[in-house]
């Protein structure tokens, strides 16, 4: 066991060449962007770097392209999660002799498990794993890790943390109530982007923030801000943070919006895996000119040519307004309107 794992880890998405295969050039540019910009760590094979659209062995080349490009700067924690508790111990391996500071594994997928199978997987896996392992809570996508197991799963050396994605402050709560005094070593991270500050200030460690990837700068200032106790500076970058995480997550399919973000920050992320349609191409368009506008709220980006129109919080409404916006200055540059 080592220190508690603390900070903003960057759930990072891959960038793509034409052939749809990983662009290792764009990608150590992109990790190198990361840490300049002041993430704490970062965390390839995660929910938004689409893990489960990569080959075994293309999550290993991905997970040994960041170690080597961080060379130490920041911690790597890997996500490490198969379709089975063997592929799971040899990934566990692999990433181990990569260097990464942990192992992040999510519960069991696809099936529906009790809490006593959820138990039992990551207890195989924490005996013979030679990295330390953070438990991934996503109830959305896989079997949920309730409080009894998480208790049971800490009373494990090699299991040193919880990423939780349910966005539930009370579970987070219970959960550092309940563990931290026994495990003073273990780390709560969220990976609720929309709660970050209240999570912080209720003893959370960090978090896994899928919007890190997108504004660096802006994270690593809240979380600072957050624990320098400057909370009401802090609260108002959350509610700014809040608009760019629900544009990316809610008006396109996860992690199209993610994707659409970074491209703006000046990376070439190449197409999905996952097919558009000709209606999903579209859309892609005109969410990226509400994102282009959000971004350049806080400087980062300058607005689209258009202008931006004014955003209702409706993500249907304000990309229609956006793209209405984006006629009429072509119908004036024309001479028509």
């Amino acid at each position: 066991m080592g220190d508690r794992i603390r900070g903003i880890f960057t759930p990072h998405m891959v960038p793509l060449d034409r052939e749809g295969q990983i662009n290792e050039a764009e990608l150590r540019r992109y990790i190198n962007w990361l840490i300049a910009n002041g993430v704490h760590g970062l965390y390839p094979n995660g929910s938004t770097g689409e893990f489960v659209r990569f080959a075994p062995e293309e999550r290993r080349r991905i997970v040994k392209i960041v170690c080597d490009q961080a060379a130490g700067r920041v911690p790597v924690l890997a996500g490490a999660a198969e379709a089975n508790t063997r592929e799971t111990i040899a990934a566990c391996e692999t990433y181990a002799d990569y260097g990464a500071r942990a192992v992040a594994i999510v519960s069991p997928f696809y099936y529906k498990l009790s809490a006593e199978s959820v138990y039992a997987y990551f207890r195989e896996i924490a005996r013979h794993s030679p990295i330390d392992v953070t438990l991934y809570n996503i109830p959305l996508f896989a079997s949920p890790i309730d409080l009894p197991t998480v208790r049971r799963l800490a009373e494990l050396d090699r299991i040193v943390g919880i990423k939780d994605s349910s966005g539930d402050l009370a579970f987070m709560m219970r959960m550092i109530s309940a563990i931290r005094p026994e495990r003073p070593d273990f780390s709560f991270l969220t990976g609720w982007d929309n709660v970050l500050v209240p999570m912080l200030v209720i003893g959370c460690d960090g978090g896994t923030n899928a919007t890190s990837g997108v504004v660096p700068e802006l994270t690593r200032n809240l979380y600072d801000l957050t624990r320098a106790g400057k909370r009401d500076e802090a609260m108002r970058l959350q509610y700014r943070l809040l608009e760019l995480f629900d544009v990316a997550l809610y008006s396109a399919d996860f992690p199209e919006g993610f994707r659409a973000a970074v491209e703006l920050r000046g990376f070439q992320m190449g197409a999905s895996r996952q097919p558009l349609s000709e209606n999903q191409q579209v859309d892609r368009a005109a969410l990226q000119r509400v994102l282009q506008c959000i971004l350049s709220d806080f400087g980062y980006v300058q607005p689209p040519p258009e202008g931006c129109a004014l955003r209702t919080g409706n993500l249907e409404e304000d990309r229609v307004d956006q793209i209405v916006t984006g006629v009429i200055k072509e119908l004036r540059d024309r001479g028509i309107a």
